[in-house]
């Protein structure tokens, strides 16, 4: 306990899943945590169950102009960041001739763009030192069928942290990637797929885990309150995959 005791922390894509787990744990750990999401009814759920701790913003996390909105939001109320993990992410899967520009763009803008130009507007309050942890996916090791947009979203997310940590070690900000493999979140349901083509696709999942069970979300932000601490302090430009061997077995 008490492992983030003092620390100012936003997560994005909090109201839920991996997202709200690791609010919660962020706050038994002792910090002070702000969480986005775009469902405002969610975000209410939210501070109801984790009350004065938490601060809630909703935010559309492929929008531009709201990751700026968002950094002077907090500049104004938070003396620094100490952690920032990068969550919210779009997991559309589709065949290869589903796709079309506008549903790529959507995707990208949320789990690419989005997350880079946020880094950006929180330069000026990220600490020294400071961590930033970037969602990533296990998919972006695999072939996984229909995952090609996502896949690629979230190898371009990986490579960042690996490029922004060599530009940012200076300023004592590192920057690491979090990998989840299958984990039973609600996002399995938000596929973008028929109902019979969805029930496929997690049986695939399932089969992909070489230890034969789905991640759970306390699992993934156990993972991300060790990034987060001073315990991890010499990791910079990694990725540390949680995904039951998916990507290495």
């Amino acid at each position: 306990m008490n492992r983030l005791q003092d620390k100012y922390a936003l997560i994005t894509g909090g109201s839920s899943g991996i997202g709200l787990e690791t609010a919660r744990r962020f706050v038994a750990e002792g910090a002070r945590v702000a969480v986005t999401g775009r469902d405002a009814k969610a975000l209410e759920q939210v501070q109801d169950e984790l009350g004065d701790a938490v601060i809630t913003l909703r935010s559309d996390a492929g929008d531009i102009a709201a990751q700026r909105q968002l950094a002077d939001e907090l500049i104004q109320s938070w003396p620094r960041l100490d952690v920032l993990f990068v969550n919210a992410g779009d997991v559309t899967h589709r065949p290869l001739e589903d796709w079309d520009a506008a549903t790529w763009n959507q995707l990208m803008a949320t789990n690419l763009m989005g997350p880079f130009f946020l880094i950006q507007a929180l330069l000026p309050l990220l600490a020294n030192p400071a961590s930033v942890i970037l969602c990533g996916s296990t998919s972006a090791h695999i072939g996984l069928p229909q995952s090609s947009a996502y896949a690629a979203s979230k190898a371009g997310l990986l490579s960042l942290a690996r490029t922004l940590s060599g530009e940012l070690a200076g300023r004592g900000i590192r920057v690491n990637g979090l990998s989840p493999g299958p984990t039973e979140t609600p996002a399995l349901g938000k596929l973008g797929l028929p109902p019979e083509q969805q029930a496929a696709m997690r049986q695939q999942i399932r089969q992909l885990v070489p230890i034969g069970r789905l991640g759970s979300v306390w699992e993934l932000a156990s993972a991300a309150v060790f990034l987060a601490s001073d315990e991890s302090g010499f990791m910079v430009g990694s990725e540390l995959l949680v995904d039951g061997g998916v990507a290495n077995l």
